[in-house]
């Protein structure tokens, strides 16, 4: 039986099980080497690409066994309301993250070091010219991307902007003790958008408690339902929960019916 071979899926995980199952080994006991990974979210530009993989069987004597090491997808989000990060990777990983990852000493200065030649290097990459202002506190360091034309790297209501803040958190912080959240903002998007949903939020509860019925959001991702539950949160002529599965779940606004509140 061979001890390496290419095989796609259409996740990393689907192809990782692909390999398992052709070569009859543990996930465990295979080096991973991702050689392209899915590209149909990519700012909504590219067309469906499957994710490729090198898996190579531990202690084979074959000389591509050497392979680097594996790269592993993120753990499935949690169901409660709490920051996203659902996003699939959607680009190649830098190599520059690549080497910090790998680094035994990994301290917070080389990871946002890590974080700013990664992005100059997706930017690279697309030919755009971009300049990072970064503004590092105790939680968060955010990463605001400044440039002409960046409409492409915030996307539909953000989603590209997230993306992006998804593998970049996932490059730089996947093997790293003390893990640094990274946030990007691009046209002062972050802020924009939070006050277009405090807004929508106060305004459906209005149209619930005027029509007495409950008012059905769009999809969200997760930090945006929770702007909305936390602004309504105080309202005590309505309610709101969240429904539906991940990408597609979304906020519910009920009015109480009276004497409940």
């Amino acid at each position: 039986m061979a001890n390496v071979i290419e095989i796609t899926g259409k996740t990393v995980e689907e192809a990782i099980q692909a390999a398992v199952a052709q070569l009859g080994v543990e996930a465990s006991n295979l080096d991973v080497e991702v050689l392209e990974l899915p590209k149909k979210k990519l700012f909504g530009l590219f067309g469906e690409t499957p994710a490729k993989i090198r898996a190579t069987v531990k202690n084979s004597e074959s000389p591509a066994a050497v392979e680097p090491a594996p790269i592993e997808e993120p753990p499935a989000p949690e169901t409660p309301d709490v920051p996203d990060k659902e996003f699939e990777p959607i680009l190649e990983p830098s190599p520059v993250a690549e080497a910090v990852t790998e680094a035994e000493s990994f301290d917070r200065e080389r990871a946002i070091d890590a974080a700013g030649q990664f992005l100059q290097d997706v930017f690279a990459a697309m030919g755009l010219e971009v300049t990072l202002k970064v503004t590092d506190s105790a939680d968060d360091c955010r990463i605001e991307l400044l440039g002409k034309n960046l409409g492409i790297l915030i996307g539909r209501r953000g989603q590209a902007l997230d993306a992006l803040q998804y593998l970049l958190n996932l490059a730089v912080n996947r093997h790293a003790e003390d893990k640094v959240h990274f946030t990007l903002d691009a046209e002062n998007y972050r802020q924009r958008r939070e006050q277009t949903l405090i807004k929508l939020a106060k305004s459906v509860a209005e149209r619930a408690i005027k029509t007495r019925k409950e008012v059905r959001l769009e999809a969200m991702n997760r930090h945006e339902r929770k702007i909305i539950h936390t602004v309504l949160q105080d309202n005590d002529r309505v309610e709101t929960h969240s429904t539906g599965e991940e990408p597609y779940r979304c906020v519910v606004v009920t009015p109480v019916k009276r004497g409940r509140k």
